[in-house]
Order: C-alpha cells, then structure tokens, then sequence
C-alpha cells in the first residue's frame, strides 16, 4: 500500500481517485469542492481541508489540474512546499505546458522532490474503467517508480524525458480536435446533399477516414445529441493553443493547427462557456445555416 496525495477530484480525476483506493492505496484527496471530498471518502479515501494536509507524510503527489499555472501554484504553494517529502515523486497528470514543466521538474529536483508528467487521453468512462492512455516523461527510475500506481489508470506509454508526456498530450488533442471538425464539416456536407449521418458514418468508419470522431463522439455524443463527453470545449481548446505553442518554438510548420485553432476559438465564443468539446458540431451546424441565411 502506497500513501497518494491526489490533488483535483474533477470529472477525470475523481474516478481515478476511486480506482486508486479500489487497487488497496491510502489516497488523501483535495478538491475545492466539498463534494467531490465526501465522493472520495465515501469511496474510502480521505477528504482533506487542504493541499499542503493532502501531500503531508505522501510517497507520491498526483496532480490532475487544469492548467499549468494551477499547477504551480499548488506546488510552490508555502505551505505544500514544506509538507512535501524529500524524495517524494510529484506526478503531474494535468493538460500542462511542457517547457514549464520541465522548469518545474528542475524547480523540485533542487529541493530534492522528483517529478515526471504523465497526462492521458480515453475520456470520463476510460477514467471509470482503467482504459486510459497514460504518457509519461521522465527517467527510467522514476517511471518505474511510479509504473504500478500509472498502471491502475491504464496503459502506460513513456514519450520521452519530463514534459514529452506533457507535449504527447497536447499534440494529441490538437489531432483529435482537428479530426472532429473536419469531421463534422464533412458529415453535415453529406446530409444537406442526402447522405444521412447515421449511413455515411458507417461508410467512413469502414474506410480510410475514419477516427475517433467517426467512431466515439459523433456516434456516442453528437447523433444523440447529449453533448456530454466530459471534456470542455475550454479545455480542448487550451490543449491545442499549448500545442501550436509548442510547433511554434520548434520551429515546426503548423499552419493547419494554427487554422484549426482559430475556428474553435470562433465556436469557444459562440458556445455557452461549459459546452461540452462535441459541440462544436453544433457550432458548425449553425454556422452553416447561418451562411444560407445570409445567401437569402
């Protein structure tokens, strides 16, 4: 039994807390919502009054935040800095930036904390069931270190050294993101020429076009139309902007992503602020017949 600091009980984090105290570990939990304290007590956790009180006498320090300023602010934090372990490991599975990451991870190494990032992909359900995708940079050692509590999530991929996991991610979503609205661009051409959704979904996803957006979220959350994959608009968003960031001090040509990153910025500011990813088929939807009205 390992004792976990895990901080940020949200829609990913909070079954991953639960799938952790399941494994047989003694998680301390913190969340600002007093809810989702109760949740990980009742899962047979420990709900805490604060980070530092979380990570205090904790081998290792899960962090599942939004952002990288978040992050930061938590683990520069007076009090947690003092309550942190030497040679605790600090595992960053937020959407973070990999260059601060890897400032971060350095920042530690000189108060004798370890750090590695390991950010995943598979959603709320993956969440639920142990099917996420974990991808991990940092030593060998510490990987290693961490590789049974990393395995409780899902399958583990190590990207590199720190902040690899941080880039994978990002990269990732921007894909992903693309994937959906070049998807639902396609899909909703087809319909207004008579191909029902439903008939040219089936067509791609048994050939060369097909993605994760063909066969998850248009089918599960888009055709239904629930909206309700979990992840935000806002937060697929940022990934994205952190990944052209990143194409950008590469020096990597990425005019494509910088396109893609504009348009979902456009349907960021015509959507309500919580609207789940998937709707920004809706988006392109209305944006459609808006420029059929404008055509008379």
């Amino acid at each position: 039994m390992t004792t976990i600091a895990f901080i940020g009980l949200g829609n990913m984090g909070s079954p991953m807390a639960t799938r952790l105290v399941s494994a047989g570990h003694a998680v301390r939990g913190f969340d600002l919502s007093a809810d989702a304290k109760a949740k990980l007590a009742t899962a047979g956790g420990l709900g805490t009054d604060s980070p530092a009180e979380a990570v205090r006498g904790s081998a290792i320090v899960i962090l599942m935040l939004p952002n990288s300023n978040i992050v930061e602010n938590v683990i520069n934090n007076d009090q947690v800095a003092h309550a942190l372990e030497k040679n605790a490991l600090v595992v960053d599975m937020s959407s973070s930036e990999p260059l601060r990451s890897r400032a971060l991870a350095k920042k530690l190494r000189e108060r004798g904390v370890r750090f590695i990032d390991a950010p995943v992909s598979g959603g709320v359900k993956g969440a639920e069931t142990g099917k996420l995708t974990v991808m991990a940079g940092g030593t060998d050692q510490d990987l290693a270190e961490a590789r049974p509590i990393l395995d409780v999530f899902g399958t583990v991929k190590k990207a590199g050294e720190v902040g690899a996991g941080h880039a994978a991610k990002a990269l990732n979503n921007l894909m992903s993101a693309t994937h959906l609205l070049v998807s639902s661009e396609a899909i909703l051409a087809g319909k207004s020429f008579g191909v029902e959704p439903e008939l040219l979904l089936e067509i791609v996803n048994g050939s060369s076009g097909k993605s994760g957006s063909t066969e998850n979220k248009w089918p599960n959350f888009i055709l239904p139309g629930t909206y309700d994959s979990g992840f935000a608009l806002q937060l697929m968003l940022k990934d994205m902007k952190i990944a052209v960031d990143l194409a950008d001090q590469v020096h990597a040509v990425s005019r494509l992503s910088h396109a893609a990153v504009q348009l979902w910025e456009e349907a960021a500011a015509s959507l309500p602020e919580g609207a789940d990813h998937t709707e920004i088929a809706r988006w392109v939807a209305a944006t459609s017949q808006e420029s059929l009205a404008s055509r008379g």
